[in-house]
């Protein structure tokens, strides 16, 4: 499942050069499953949405917007909404799904964003920052591009599912150490190395902190109800082990 901190499973790929986080390459498998898994559409996104709450008329920037479900759902909100991504062969798709008039654009969260100051009135990145080692200049840039009272409403996986999950599958791991760890993804029938960043908890806050945020809210959302049916046995596992930790922070 995207996102959910699995071991890794033995999985033949096509050859190819080995590329971690080739979203390009997964696009159309990834964009397939994010539409209607437990995880996705049943799970992260609906927590995000409650937290995000009443988005009429707010300027909200979709940080790591891939193939753009995310975007569609706030835009049908009333919020006007811009979206970045790293993968062209995403923001195609997202162009698909929501039209040419769309803002799009491909943009690295690691580099400075493509937008003035205080151009926001939410950030939203939604299992985005866990790709990344560093969150010190991604936090600086979305607080530059918030406005005063702003919002950064987030998920990452959760790092004690991680640390769980690694030591459930043998492997010596610290929950307190910053590491990499990696996982195969097969999504229409191509496979892809995904490699993410686990932190603990009060690195995260600390981070928060120190980029000018204030904590409004932590959150470990169950699934969608909708979902007991659909998927019994994830439910079952997603409703006493949360995959996924969501933050809502204020630009102070």
């Amino acid at each position: 499942m995207p996102g959910m901190p699995n071991p890794p499973e033995d999985h033949a790929a096509p050859s190819r050069p080995t590329r971690v986080n080739d979203y390009d390459h997964l696009a159309a498998g990834y964009d397939s499953e994010n539409a209607s898994s437990i995880m996705n559409a049943y799970y992260e996104r609906p927590a995000i949405l409650a937290l995000a709450g009443d988005v009429a008329g707010r300027r909200v920037l979709d940080a790591g917007c891939g193939s753009g479900p995310l975007f569609a759902a706030l835009r049908d909100r009333g919020a006007l909404v811009s979206g970045i991504d790293l993968s062209p062969g995403m923001l195609a798709l997202a162009e698909r799904r929501l039209g040419g008039e769309a803002d799009l654009r491909v943009a690295d969260l690691r580099d400075p964003l493509p937008f003035p100051d205080g151009a926001f009135d939410d950030v939203v990145a939604s299992l985005v920052l866990h790709y990344l080692r560093d969150w010190g200049p991604t936090l600086a840039e979305f607080r530059r591009v918030l406005t005063t009272g702003g919002r950064l409403i987030m998920s990452v996986d959760h790092p004690f599912a991680v640390h769980a999950v690694q030591r459930a599958a043998g492997q010596r791991t610290d929950y307190f150490a910053t590491h990499h760890w990696t996982e195969e993804w097969t999504m229409g029938g191509l496979t892809a190395t995904m490699g993410f960043w686990n932190r603990p908890l009060h690195a995260m806050t600390d981070a928060f902190t120190t980029a000018g945020f204030r904590i409004s809210a932590i959150s470990e959302p169950l699934p969608d109800p909708a979902a007991r049916e659909l998927f019994p046995d994830d439910f079952r596992v997603l409703s006493t082990s949360p995959a996924f930790l969501f933050f809502v922070l204020e630009a102070a």
